[in-house]
């Protein structure tokens, strides 16, 4: 990971941000080690600072602290990541009814323009993009649906369940999942608040799917 051209903020939460990017667009994959002497020299900081973002990494389960041997980015086995998708199928559920209801003209613009962005980024074969954005779409949804501490565990749920899934996922299971995006949108511009619970359930279905054709 290299250090970023303008990153005045080297704070242990924008330390932790950027050690976070690079786990959801996989520049940094699930068993990768976390090396606190290169990731101080990266950030330009101590060392007792990359260690205060590691420790707030592992109480969000994205970096696992291992005794005597240093910090790894979490690897969920796959009964995790069945646990991970059961909370999100609950949670994204009553996001998605929710929103379906009270959805302005302004967000559904913001979830088009998304939309493009994830195919551009598919089309163009930029894995890391496309998987950050693939993501990004469930978390941008649960935003705007107006609680934010459901906002917040949707976001924690989604980087979690990522380490288990968009690593094996193909450029044609990411191009579906986009179209399975794209069609949420539709039902969410109809109104149709069954369909979009409906609609929700399939493609997290879906991504689960394949995590069991990978595993």
């Amino acid at each position: 990971m290299s250090k970023p051209k303008s990153a005045p903020d080297n704070s242990a939460d924008a330390i932790a941000a950027s050690i976070t990017g690079a786990v959801i667009e996989h520049r940094l994959p699930p068993g990768a080690k976390l090396g606190e002497e290169a990731l101080a020299e990266v950030f330009g900081v101590s060392r007792t600072k990359v260690r205060q973002a590691l420790i707030r990494l592992a109480q969000e389960k994205l970096v696992t602290l291992l005794p005597a041997r240093g910090a790894y980015v979490a690897k969920p086995d796959a009964r995790e990541a069945r646990e991970l998708f059961d909370a999100r199928r609950v949670l994204e559920r009553v996001l998605i009814e929710r929103f379906t209801a009270s959805a302005t003209r302004e967000q559904l613009a913001t979830l088009r323009e998304h939309l493009r962005a994830e195919r551009a980024a598919i089309v163009g074969g930029d894995i890391a993009r496309r998987n950050r954005l693939l993501g990004d779409f469930h978390v941008l949804i649960a935003s705007m649906a107006g609680n934010q501490v459901m906002a917040q565990l949707i976001g924690e749920l989604v980087r979690r369940s990522s380490l288990a899934t968009l690593l094996f996922q193909t450029r044609r299971a990411a191009a579906c999942s986009s179209d399975e995006h794209a069609e949420l949108l539709d039902a969410i511009k109809k109104r149709d608040a069954i369909g979009a619970v409906r609609l929700m359930d399939t493609h997290l279905a879906h991504v689960e799917r394949d995590l069991d054709a990978a595993g």
